[in-house]
């Protein structure tokens, strides 16, 4: 890899957090400046001052420029069209006079034209301005003066300067012809190629990454880094994920030295100084293939209820504040899990070795001990450092066997099924509790593609969430609640996991797409109303599309210094506590925990300030999304596999589908069976001429054919745009007389006696997806994709 520029050091020491300004002579000792090389060095930092990026203060220390009074600072995130979403920081919104008013959480658009520079992901400083007025909204919002009330429509942004790139790398397909040679970037941001820097081993059509190093007017050129190997090729595709979304998979050699210089058994002086919990039975649940396990149980019945101790691995006692690993996960901000490896926040001596909670060995753990009593109230806890040996590792499955009446595993300690079963009474409190409080029951299954040894995906499996990991989630969710609350009382600075409420305007759109559905609701800005129209929804065809609706409405939880309160699961307090493994806010939160501990440390680790928090949260908040958005990108690139070998079968592969939306260019469909969404267009609908009647929102085909919203269908893929990652379906057979099966719907949402649909097994995966190599058809203009949301 290509030694960066002076520019980008200069640039990135100034970005340090402990940054303080310095002078040039301190710049040339920091930057270790050769004494010949000074005069460039000069050079350099006049130039980004006359750039902008950077002013002289009080005795020529250099410090990064101030931004303009009424600009933003934020992340820019494409999509697959060229366009993009701006996602301010929150503490801009509250101190800058932006002239309008926006909310936390809020995202604003930005046009293709208005992107500049920016790539996906970077940090970006952007304008604001009026989103334009349709003749329209003209006529529609029209003042008795005849001007067009605009004040509350929501601005759209312009990216005005690049304050961070999160990777300057692209990926994208190497071309040449005679002396000429390019890249065909495979990414929104780059509207053209990427014209080269330097020589190449690649050949024409491989797959490769650049590193961007200017742009020259609107071109950037680059030089490549690395090359991928050929399209198609295994594992091709999932490196391409990896380096478009800047995600680290190498650690540096100074954070495996550390990982590696600690010891691989527990400390015994350690040990003395917790509470031990070696003879007690606590045991782990995790999914069957889980590499790490970061959080352990033990429950015992009371005469009030239960008595519930969470132990989370310890990694605050192994990771210090400032030390190589503490930075590097910092940067990394949480591990990534994408559908054929894990690429870890900590180094594996630690994520899977000393501070995964393993079987039959010692592991220190933070401990929090909550008494629940039989109503699911969480009416006293406390928390302390510990030492455990845990004495069972079960998997989901296995739990589960044992809540369905059958034994553990060959082997487990004699007390494991009672425990077990024990817990489950209790979590069943607690979950009744927490609905019963306001909570979303927003839980569907999940999808799983199962991958051969040749890379390639060789079938789809449904994950359904059962009682075992319900269980799991209400222990965790408790030991959550428990430790926001205590530092929001202890006024601790540490950081929460929030969840604002939604827009009125967006529950207004998404009651407008339940009636479309046949639901009858009551003021959707009670969440008991909000509940109530999801259980009338449970269980029927149209369930997924309900639950994926609300999704869109509500905003997406992120990262605050601020105990603002998480609006999904109706909690005041709630924080990231239970997997310091894999993100970097709950390691944030062991440490904030320190001095409320029965049995504190000698010495507690520091922790940041309130500025820097902010900071961090916001960091940490767009390092997860640009994981998620990696994660679903894997998922989709080996769901098209799968589907591509679907429509190449010699006998069809048919799926059910579910008639989500009707537009006059078509259907829009969800094949259930495996939580992919796309499109059967008008032309392709079987039988002769289909009419679209906008009044009623449906097809009229010959001899009285209908195709409505919610109506199930039988389907087979057709066509796949990999590049636009769309979907084609046909439909399998024909359309009956009667409409094939659509809704009837009493009053009140809850499904007509009459109906023939009731299907409780149509359970979906959450999250439809945009799928679909490239076709030579037109392609529809718009086809979305909803991620799970995670909490």
């Amino acid at each position: 890899m290509p030694r960066k520029n002076l520019r980008e050091r200069i640039l990135e020491t100034m970005r340090q957090r402990d940054y303080r300004p310095l002078n040039k002579s301190e710049f040339a000792r920091t930057l270790e400046i050769p004494s010949d090389q000074r005069a460039q060095l000069r050079k350099e930092l006049d130039k980004l001052e006359a750039d902008g990026e950077i002013e002289a203060g009080k005795k020529g220390r250099y410090a990064a420029a101030r931004q303009p009074d009424d600009q933003l600072r934020g992340t820019i995130k494409f999509t697959p069209k060229g366009h993009a979403w701006f996602y301010p920081n929150p503490i801009d919104l509250e101190e800058i006079d932006h002239g309008y008013d926006l909310e936390p959480g809020t995202r604003l658009y930005v046009s293709q034209r208005d992107t500049g520079k920016a790539m996906d992901g970077d940090r970006v400083q952007v304008s604001l301005k009026q989103r334009p007025v349709s003749p329209k909204q003209f006529r529609r919002n029209r003042k008795g003066d005849g001007r067009p009330e605009t004040d509350n429509e929501e601005p759209r942004a312009v990216v005005e300067k690049i304050i961070d790139r999160r990777s300057g790398k692209i990926v994208g397909t190497y071309q040449r012809k005679g002396r000429n040679a390019w890249v065909r970037a495979d990414d929104p941001a780059i509207d053209g190629n990427v014209e080269l820097i330097g020589d190449t081993t690649a050949r024409p059509g491989q797959m490769v990454v650049v590193a961007i190093e200017n742009w020259q007017h609107t071109t950037p050129h680059g030089r490549i880094i690395e090359v991928l190997g050929w399209p198609g090729d295994a594992g091709v595709d999932i490196l391409s994920i990896i380096h478009r979304n800047g995600i680290k998979t190498s650690f540096p050699d100074e954070v495996l030295e550390e990982a590696r210089a600690i010891p691989d058994e527990v400390d015994p002086a350690e040990v003395k100084l917790r509470e031990d919990w070696r003879d007690r039975l606590v045991i782990t649940i995790d999914p069957a293939d889980a590499k790490d396990h970061d959080d352990a149980i033990w429950v015992e019945r009371t005469g009030k209820g239960w008595k519930l101790a969470v132990h989370i691995a310890d990694v605050s006692h192994y990771v210090k504040p400032r030390t190589s690993l503490d930075k590097e996960a910092i940067e990394r901000g949480n591990s990534t899990y994408l559908v054929d490896r894990v690429i870890p926040m900590l180094p594996v001596e630690l994520s899977n070795g000393l501070c995964s909670l393993k079987p039959d060995v010692d592991r220190l753990t933070k401990c929090a001990v909550l008494e629940v009593d039989h109503s699911g109230n969480v009416y006293k806890s406390r928390f302390c450092n510990a030492v455990i040996h845990s004495q069972a590792k079960l998997s989901y499955e296995q739990a589960q066997a044992i809540l369905d009446g059958g034994r553990a595993p060959e082997g487990s300690h004699k007390g494991v099924a009672d425990m077990v079963k024990e817990a489950w009474k209790m979590a069943a409190a607690l979950r009744k509790r927490r609905f019963a409080r306001g909570a979303l029951d927003l839980e569907m299954p999940e999808i799983r593609v199962i991958l051969g040894d040749d890379g390639r995906a060789a079938r789809i499996e449904n994950v359904i969430h059962t009682e075992s990991h319900q269980l799991i989630e209400e222990c965790m969710l408790a030991a959550n609640e428990s430790v926001a609350r205590i530092l929001k009382i202890r006024n601790k600075p540490a950081i929460y996991r929030v969840h604002d409420d939604p827009d009125f305007s967006k529950l207004q759109e998404y009651g407008e797409t339940a009636k479309a559905f046949g639901y009858q609701f009551g003021d959707l800005t009670n969440k008991k109303h909000v509940q109530q129209l999801l259980d009338a929804a449970r269980g029927r065809p149209d369930e997924h599309a309900i639950k994926i609706g609300l999704l869109k409405s509500l905003k997406r939880a992120a990262y605050s210094p601020d105990p603002l309160g998480h609006y999904g699961l109706s909690k005041g307090d709630y924080c990231h506590f239970t997997s310091p493994i894999r993100r970097y806010a709950d390691l944030i939160v062991h440490r904030a925990l320190q001095p409320f501990l029965t049995n504190p440390p000698k010495k507690t680790d520091a922790t940041p300030k309130q500025v820097e928090l902010t900071e961090i949260a916001r960091h940490i908040s767009d390092t997860e999304r640009a994981s998620a958005d990696a994660e679903g990108q894997s998922k989709m690139i080996k769901l098209l596999d799968y589907l591509d070998q679907c429509a190449s079968a010699e006998e069809p592969v048919v799926f059910n589908g579910l008639v989500t939306e009707i537009r006059s260019m078509g259907l829009m469909v969800e094949a259930t069976d495996i939580s992919t969404r796309g499109v059967i267009k008008r032309e392709d609908l079987p039988g002769g001429r289909w009419r679209f009647e906008s009044s009623t929102g449906r097809y009229v085909g010959p001899g009285n054919r209908k195709i409505e919203l919610g109506q199930r269908l039988k389907m087979v893929v057709s066509n796949i745009d990999h590049e636009r990652r769309f979907v084609d379906f046909a439909l399998a057979g024909e359309v009956e007389p009667d409409g094939g099966g659509s809704r009837n719907r009493g009053r009140g949402g809850k499904p007509s006696s009459r109906s023939g649909n009731r299907n409780s097994g149509d359970k979906r995966p959450a999250g439809g997806n945009r799928t679909g190599k490239k076709s030579a058809r037109k392609r529809p203009k718009k086809l979305t994709h909803q991620r799970r949301r995670k909490r």
